[in-house]
């Protein structure tokens, strides 16, 4: 990679959600969900583009309206409940490349995780540039109670095993090695990775931990209302 990488950020927003209906354009706080994730990507200096991907028209003209740039209208295929992100980043490089922009990484920011940290996005990136790595994701510390090394799966009798293939458990809380899960707010990737390998992982995956208090994945009412509530205190 580049020193500099040239980066495209999207934001990815199909219409049909049923969890939240309409929520890409359900005011949280008075203001679209939407808008909270491109306010976060105005403030970065490492974008080269920032692009909506959607196949709605509400959305659409939303976008439109507070400035943000919507290049295409996402295929139908693109925006079904079984649609990957995978493929909706590749369908954008692929309509760049094939109108003669080019770009070396990609930044994916889902507006579903709408409180992200006033320069997070940068530092990701500097992160990532710094790395080396194949992609890069935004992580939460995930709570000792919840740490893989004491969950357990069944097998096919109903008997209990480490979910790590351990055999004896770790005692103590302070042993437990950290452990990550992301969050969903930033997403980054090396272009050859997505297109070549078909990833948005590869091979090396850098991380940074986000510190945001405010955390929240919106994918039911209940996550809304916390939001909501987020948004209030």
């Amino acid at each position: 990679m580049i020193h500099k990488p040239k980066i495209l950020a999207i934001i990815p927003a199909r219409g049909g959600s049923k969890g939240i209906p309409g929520k890409n354009i359900k005011l949280l706080g008075g203001k679209p969900l939407l808008e909270y994730t491109v306010d976060s990507a105005r403030e970065s200096q490492l974008l080269a583009r920032v692009i909506l991907s959607s196949d709605d028209e509400a959305i659409i003209s939303l976008a439109k309206s507070i400035g943000l740039e919507v290049p295409f209208v996402r295929p139908a295929h693109l925006a079904t409940d079984l649609s990957g992100s995978l493929e909706v980043v590749q369908h954008a490089l692929t309509f760049f490349k094939d109108n003669g922009a080019l770009f070396d990484a990609v930044c994916l920011l889902q507006p579903t995780t709408p409180f992200r940290e006033s320069g997070s996005i940068d530092a990701a990136i500097k992160q990532f540039m710094d790395s080396g790595c194949d992609s890069l994701v935004s992580v939460r510390e995930v709570p000792a109670e919840f740490n893989p090394h004491w969950v357990f799966e069944a097998d096919e009798t109903g008997c209990l095993h480490i979910a790590t293939g351990e055999k004896e458990i770790i005692k103590r809380r302070q042993e437990l090695p950290v452990a990550y899960f992301r969050d969903g707010s930033i997403y980054l990737t090396k272009t050859e990775v997505i297109l070549k390998q078909e990833s948005l992982y590869g091979d090396t995956i850098g991380h940074i931990v986000s510190q945001n208090k405010r955390f929240v994945n919106l994918d039911t009412m209940a996550d809304w209302e916390q939001a909501e509530q987020f948004l209030k205190s």
